[in-house]
């Protein structure tokens, strides 16, 4: 009896496998291998994406801040450390920059003074950036044009390297100087710009300069070519051979409104960081270049042009009518214009 059970129990436990193909079982073990490598470089890649966006986003580039320079608290509005959207200034970027404007009018030196600052090497002058009427059609427009060219994004002839010391522009007081002048000297105090004041003494002498530039824009007597400033003798010497004729009845009423335009001009800018320069004394001293470049804080260099004086000698051999001239201004604050010379 007890043997029957036994032998029944076995029966029971005992389950014969049924025998298999190898090559089933070794696609089943491929296959889930294949599924198993797939599942995990799925992750792997996941996880890689994710700490890659992770340092990208969170990573930050510290710039380490400029030295603080070695100067009077006073000009620290007046030093500034521009940063280009166009390019970078690289290891000029904690060189300081002065900001500058030459307020001037037509015929008086500008264009000669500005071609001397243009020889430093430090220094950048743009010229008249707002001869272009649109530049200059509201303070927003002037606004934005000042912020490029002080921000050294404003490309011209003049540019010089990312080590640039002063930059600044040349501007003509009938530029929309005078009609936005509240705005503009705004401007000029908040940012720190300094006033490069450029006039002549003798308006007279520069009367005759505005006609004769006026008639050669016509006339072209460069081979057809017009030129308000000249690089030769030769070309200089067909310039003069140009006499104007002057208006004398309008001549003391010409002279007092450049008088007064001068004088405005003075008083809107008095606030602004500034200095007076007359053409007559920069070509009769050259220290004034020396004080020019003390005033701009720039390094000291001897600059030179290559312009070539038009006008020469005495004013009676440059009007055709001097008789005329001569007899309405004697007796006048105008008189000294009849005699006063300089060389170049």
């Amino acid at each position: 009896m007890a043997d029957g059970l036994c032998s029944f129990t076995k029966d029971i436990f005992v389950i014969k496998v049924p025998k298999k193909s190898p090559l089933v079982l070794r696609m089943i073990v491929l296959v889930f291998a294949m599924v198993c490598g797939v599942y995990i470089c799925s992750i792997c890649l996941k996880q890689i994406s994710t700490h890659s966006k992770a340092g990208y986003l969170h990573v930050q580039v510290i710039q380490k801040p400029c030295p603080e320079p070695q100067i009077e608290p006073w000009e620290i509005p007046y030093v500034h450390y521009p940063k280009p959207k166009t390019y970078s200034r690289a290891e000029c970027a904690c060189n300081p920059v002065r900001y500058f404007a030459i307020l001037s009018m037509q015929r008086s030196g500008s264009g000669w003074f500005e071609t001397l600052l243009n020889n430093h090497t430090n220094i950048s002058s743009n010229g008249e950036i707002f001869s272009v009427k649109v530049r200059r059609s509201n303070t927003s427009t002037i606004g934005e044009t000042l912020d490029k060219i002080y921000r050294l994004d404003w490309l011209s002839s003049a540019s010089k390297n990312e080590c640039t010391a002063a930059v600044g522009l040349k501007w003509m007081l009938n530029q929309g100087l005078m009609q936005h002048h509240a705005d503009i000297v705004e401007y000029f105090n908040t940012r720190g710009v300094s006033v490069i004041f450029l006039f002549r003494r003798n308006l007279l002498r520069r009367m005759i300069s505005v006609l004769a530039n006026s008639y050669d824009r016509d006339v072209k007597l460069l081979n057809g070519t017009h030129k308000s400033h000249v690089h030769s003798p030769h070309e200089a010497e067909i310039l003069a051979n140009y006499k104007p004729i002057i208006n004398a009845t309008l001549l003391i009423p010409n002279l007092k409104q450049v008088e007064e335009t001068t004088a405005k001009a003075l008083e809107y800018f008095k606030s602004t960081r500034h200095i007076i320069l007359y053409y007559e004394d920069v070509v009769k001293n050259h220290t004034k270049l020396i004080d020019v470049q003390h005033f701009l804080k720039v390094p000291l260099r001897e600059l030179k042009s290559r312009q070539v004086k038009i006008h020469k000698g005495s004013l009676s051999s440059q009007i055709k009518n001097w008789d005329d001239v001569q007899k309405t201004l004697k007796g006048t604050h105008f008189e000294n214009f009849l005699h006063s010379d300089y060389r170049k």
